[in-house]
């Protein structure tokens, strides 16, 4: 079956029906983009067409194009990789220019076929780009439908005229939202916004009928009419001119130069915006082929697309289990944590019970849902009848007898073996013998925790990281004891409540706190060498971390830190390494600088928690050494001090598939998301290079910076982490 048909009907047009076959949503391939350019020759020459009209057989238009092709067009481009892909993006302009020309005469801009488009629902990326090479888009009047270009969200740029098109139909300023931001709307925003044309209850009908009736003015697009001016003006005009440069300056400052694919569009724009409309494409697309070209791209898609979409689709569930979907799950405590797992839970349209020692606690938790719930109401996100619905659904209780039918419980108490002892034992006596028993930890390990139950092979961790409803990631750990159901189950609801899982096994601080945390002591550390902490702070973002390690470690609260780190001394005895950085915390802990919330940290705050400025009594305390170190000295301490870790986890069989470790460093704790994750950055540096400056570090630095046995040997063999375990195989 192919992905796109064509029936013409007794009035003249032409319907052309976009259906892959099993997919739910519609993505371009190559394959497809060859049967749409026939069909549209084939409609261009038939005398008894007099018009087209492209729509979609599904509730949807299009997602975009498929990725998977698009991360692999370096590989299909042969000899000469560049080349090759120029020229495959310069055919898919061929054949959207031609549905935008449609058969016009070239001098007089007459004799073309109306072509329009009818969107049912969702059109996204090249499900949008080629609507805009279309003479008129009608929406179906589905307020859930998302249209936009999000390509910038997984480091591409809309390279099949989107950009190019925009720009040209909206101006630089009004485009810039949904090309630098990838910024998506509901087609009444769309249309008030001059992305679409009109927003109608059947836009099958209603683009028919403007095709039998449009005429050769209403074919002509703006840029190729005599005399067009873009709006907002050019470049060279006083008022586009500072447009760019405030474009210039704001995809600078969000993106610190990192990101190839905002500063490439950037560029495309500008540069395009110079000449006439067919030059602009071949700018866009020889832009769009150097993001391709850089292996940030590869690498960004691979894991924020690929991988992450396979982890979500079960990719590490255990085959031989049967679905494991919650019905009702139980939610041990009810402060922010347990509040916010309540929260998606209840919105996935799962019951749940939250329970907490007192009512008053348990109630506030449910206010938490209840204040969510209402702010979505205001802002028109949700109905109150769905908000009620939700609502509903959450019973907050001190009874553990109400948890008697839950199929799944997650734990959030404090963080004390001996508390989470006493509800596992709890919530033994009130429970049936298939129930899953969850314990959201970020440090304890799971195999000791397991003890405490009846059943520790259906025992396992939750970790979700706070707050709960936006963060995207959630660790399950598998303890010692730990089987597969309870595997499944776990990944069951994290799929349920629309999260991103990875699986790993039980060790201490799990994958998560076991990268992140050497990332903030490594900021302190070099606090305390006298290295300056703005030097810290903007080293880390501009080597694309979304917070310097000072702002972090203020975020989460120093007396956090001060408490792992006794418990990791008390755990490790003299194995513990981190004494440099103790002194500098547990003198911020003695000061009464505990972060943001005690409005006093590595930063100071105003009494709205407003950051004001690095700490001068911290600079006291510590002050600057003479000689400062460089820039990508700094860098490498901070990238370096993470991903190694990443591949100890690798080596000790806490990550267990490569997958994870790039996808959780991403989503978890915002591990530089141009570079894919920290295995797919040592890959993009290459290992042999990588071991060279762990040799350099470690030598001056610590220990800390030793290379791994693993990367040491992927270095001598000139390996890479996903040409060595594959890009969907396990790492094991």
């Amino acid at each position: 079956m192919t992905d796109f048909t064509m029936e013409t009907g007794s009035d003249g047009v032409a319907v052309i029906t976009w259906d892959v076959d099993g997919k739910s949503m519609n993505v371009l391939s190559l394959e497809g983009l060859e049967t749409l350019d026939r069909l549209i020759d084939d409609a261009l020459a038939d005398e008894a067409v007099k018009g087209i009209v492209l729509t979609s057989g599904k509730d949807s238009f299009a997602a975009g194009m498929d990725l998977n092709i698009i991360a692999k067009m370096k590989d299909m481009a042969g000899d000469d990789p560049a080349r090759g892909v120029f020229e495959g993006v310069m055919d898919m302009h061929r054949v959207l220019r031609k549905i935008e020309r449609a058969g016009m005469d070239p001098k007089t801009n007459k004799g073309g076929k109306p072509i329009a488009s009818a969107l049912p629902g969702t059109a996204l990326g090249i499900g949008l780009e080629l609507p805009l090479a279309t003479h008129r888009i009608f929406v179906a009047d589905n307020a859930k439908a998302k249209i936009g270009l999000p390509e910038i969200m997984v480091g591409i740029f809309p390279g099949a005229g989107g950009t190019t098109r925009l720009v040209r139909k909206m101006g630089a300023m009004a485009a810039s939202p949904f090309l630098l931001e990838g910024k998506t709307v509901e087609p009444a925003k769309a249309k008030a916004a001059g992305i679409v044309d009109e927003v109608v209850s059947d836009p099958l009908a209603a683009a028919k009928a403007w095709v039998l009736d449009a005429k050769d003015a209403d074919l002509l697009k703006p840029w190729d009419a005599k005399g067009y001016k873009m709006p907002g003006g050019a470049p060279y005009h006083p008022a586009g001119f500072m447009t760019f440069v405030g474009a210039s300056a704001m995809v600078n400052s969000k993106t610190k130069g990192v990101y190839p694919a905002a500063k490439a569009l950037l560029s495309a724009v500008y540069e395009g915006a110079l000449v006439p409309f067919d030059t602009a494409l071949k700018i866009e697309a020889r832009w769009f082929t150097s993001v391709l070209m850089n292996p940030s791209s590869g690498a960004m898609i691979r894991s924020l697309f690929i991988n992450k979409g396979a982890l979500e689709k079960g990719a590490v569930r255990p085959a031989d289990v049967p679905d494991q979907q919650v019905k009702k799950v139980g939610v041990l405590g009810a402060g922010m944590m347990g509040a916010g797992i309540a929260l998606v839970s209840a919105q996935a349209g799962i019951d749940v019970v939250l329970l907490d020692r007192d009512q008053d606690a348990a109630d506030r938790g449910k206010a938490y849902s209840e204040t969510y719930a209402a702010k979505g109401v205001s802002r028109k996100k949700i109905t109150q009848d769905k908000a009620d619905a939700m609502l509903a659904r959450i019973e907050a209780t001190t009874a553990y007898e109400a948890l008697a039918d839950c199929d799944l419980i997650v734990e959030a108490v404090f963080e004390d073996p001996a508390v989470k002892a006493e509800v596992t034992k709890a919530v033994d006596a009130v429970t049936n013998n298939d129930c899953i028993f969850a314990t959201n930890t970020s440090t304890l390990p799971i195999s000791e925790l397991a003890k405490a139950s009846k059943n520790p092979e259906q025992f396992i961790g939750i970790h979700f990281f706070s707050p709960v409803e936006k963060m995207l990631l959630v660790e399950i750990i598998r303890g010692k004891a730990t089987g597969d159901r309870a595997v499944a189950k776990a990944l069951d609801f994290v799929r349920q409540i629309r999260k991103t899982p990875i699986v790993v096994n039980d060790a201490r601080f799990f994958y998560a706190n076991r990268c992140i945390i050497p990332y903030i002591n490594e900021g302190i550390r070099m606090v305390k060498e006298g290295v300056a902490p703005a030097l810290i702070e903007n080293a880390a973002k501009m080597v694309g971390m979304p917070l310097g390690p000072l702002q972090l470690v203020d975020e989460t609260s120093i007396d956090l830190g001060a408490k792992i780190a006794r418990a990791t001394k008390a755990a490790m005895g003299d194995a513990y390494p981190d004494e440099a950085v103790d002194e500098v915390i547990f003198w911020m802990e003695a000061q009464g600088r505990l972060g943001r919330k005690a409005g006093k940290g590595f930063y100071d705050y105003d009494e709205k928690g407003k950051r004001q400025g690095l700490s001068q009594a911290v600079a006291a305390q510590y002050p600057q050494a003479a000689t400062q170190p460089e820039l990508l000295e700094v860098q490498h301490r901070l990238l370096f001090v993470q991903s190694l870790e990443a591949v100890r986890a690798l080596e000790d069989g806490v990550l267990m598939d490569i997958r994870e470790g790039d996808v959780g460093a991403i989503l978890g704790w915002g591990f530089a998301p141009w570079s894919g994750g920290p295995l797919s950055w040592l890959d993009m540096i290459g290992a042999p290079y990588a071991a060279e400056r762990c040799d350099a570090l470690s030598a001056a630095h610590g220990a800390r910076f030793a290379c791994p046995d693993l990367l040491r040997d992927m270095a001598d063999k000139n390996q890479s982490f996903y040409g060595r375990f594959g890009e969907t195989s396990a790492a094991a």
